[in-house]
């Protein structure tokens, strides 16, 4: 089984890390795990005015090594390996993207837990990702 495991740095994206260790025995021998992070693009048009595309390029590398890094540490610490991926673009999309790529049978992330309200606002990743994947999504808060 191949699990593409979003996340994003934040308290409920590591909660969805702890949740996938903690429900590792549904599936048989060790998944292949995933772990993609997702950086919202930087305005091109502005930026590149300012700032070279090798400038940006190593923003979005780092600034996603950093976000990726205490996600690693959990698994690692559980004896779970998993491939680093780091994206830019618009995240509910590429996480469905890449789950389709990579070839996963199951999407799991953290979801902030919002309000009906602040959800209908502010938009949600989580909900976006329920209505556009074609595989389950399991989401932890």
């Amino acid at each position: 089984m191949k699990i593409l495991l979003a996340v994003d740095g934040s308290e409920a994206s590591l909660r969805a890390v702890q949740g996938l260790i903690e429900h590792v025995q549904w599936f048989r021998g060790h998944p292949e795990i995933h772990l993609l992070h997702v950086h919202a693009p930087v305005p091109v048009g502005l930026a590149l005015k300012h700032v070279s595309p090798e400038t940006l390029d190593k923003h979005y590398r780092e600034e996603g090594e950093a976000v990726l890094a205490p996600a690693l540490g959990l698994l690692q610490e559980a004896g779970l390996a998993a491939t680093p991926h780091i994206h830019v673009g618009h995240p509910a999309e590429v996480i469905v993207h890449q789950a389709q790529q990579l070839g996963c049978g199951l999407i799991c992330m953290g979801s902030h837990g919002r309000g009906a309200v602040a959800t209908a606002v502010l938009g949600s990743v989580a909900g976006k990702v329920l209505h556009l994947a074609h595989v389950p999504v399991m989401l932890n808060r």
